[in-house]
This record gives structure tokens, sequence and C-alpha cells, in this order.
């Protein structure tokens, strides 16, 4: 595992790198990962304008601020991504902001579909969900601990959705977008917090 990660992290971006990526494709019409089709390069484009949104307007909670400025030790967040993905375009921007507020946090970002070796470490019930969050501590190398791919409370509204409906369809992704938007990013400052 150990060696899948430090793999991983010499192909990583940093935040601003992984956004100058993402906007660079959006721009010509096309997207990150191994399918290059309409739908998931208009994901990207649509996405790109929800992270410039919370780039903008994101803001970390004190509480969360108070923990992250306390911590005793040197932390590297890996985020494994893809750019038409609608819950990391609501996550990464969260996860950026929060790491920045301390220096003993490095955000590192990759591709899914880049790092096959290091998502199949890292399944959620045997599905290769993204975003995910993987906790690291530097010292020893260790894994402390994952996130995602979304806040609790917005997998159960699709756990609910596709109970009813049996499947995932646009409008259950509309309806979690506007769980985000409502939230405003405190489940998902709250729940990385936990798990630290």
């Amino acid at each position: 595992m150990k060696s899948i990660i430090a793999n991983s992290l010499k192909n990583s971006f940093s935040y601003p790198e992984y956004r100058a990526h993402v906007s660079n494709l959006a721009t010509q019409n096309k997207t990150t990962g191994n399918e290059q089709r309409e739908d998931l390069i208009h994901y990207t484009q649509l996405n790109e304008t929800r992270m410039n949104r919370l780039d903008k307007t994101m803001e970390v909670i004190e509480e969360v601020k108070l923990v992250l400025n306390n911590l005793n030790k040197q932390y590297t967040w890996l985020v494994l991504s893809e750019s038409w993905c609608g819950d990391a375009a609501q996550i990464l921007p969260i996860i950026n902001k929060m790491a920045a507020v301390s220096e003993k946090i490095d955000l590192r970002i990759v591709l899914r579909d880049d790092n096959e070796d290091l998502m199949n470490l890292f399944l959620t019930n045997g599905t290769k969900s993204i975003p995910k969050l993987i906790i690291l501590e530097n010292e020893t190398s260790e894994v402390i601990n994952v996130f995602g791919p979304r806040p609790n409370a917005a997998k159960q509204l699709i756990l609910d959705y596709k109970a009813l409906h049996g499947m995932v369809d646009e409008t259950a992704k509309i309806e979690l977008q506007k769980w985000y938007l409502n939230d405003k990013g405190m489940s998902t400052q709250k729940e990385i917090i936990a798990l630290l």
C-alpha cells in the first residue's frame, strides 16, 4: 500500500495545478478520465463553474479552524478525483480551504483513472466512487482515515432516492446539488475534522 501511495503522490497535483488543468480541459471541450463523452465534458464545464463559485464563497467555520490550527503532526491529504464528478466539484474546494488553514496539511490531488491501483485500495462498497480523501500521517506514511465520496446526509439522500426510484437519474443529481448548496460545506468540514 505505501508504495502505491508514494507512486501516486509523485504524479499528484496541487490544488492550483488541478484547477488549471481542469480549466484548460474545459475550454478545449475535454474532460479528465479515460472517456471523452459529451455528458462528461458537459459535467466538467458545469463543475468548473461550481468550483469557481465555491473557491470564492466557501469559508471554513471557526470550530474547524480551531482543530486545524492545533494539529500536532504533519499530514498529507491525498484526494482521488475527476473533473466530471459532481461530488468532487462540491467537496474539493472545501478540502482545499480546510488544508489552507493549517501549515501542517499538504493537499495533493490525483486522477482516479490514472491511479487505478490507488483507487482499488479505497473502494466504496466495491465501487470506484469519488472523491476519496485519504488522510496520511507524514512521519509514518500511515493512512489515518478516509473520507468520501460524500457526507453522510448526502449519501442517505442518494440511497433513499435509489430505493424509491430504482436508480440515480438526473433528478437525483439535481437534488444532490441542491443539498450541497443548502449545506454550505458544513457537513463535509465537520465529518473530516472528526476523522483527525
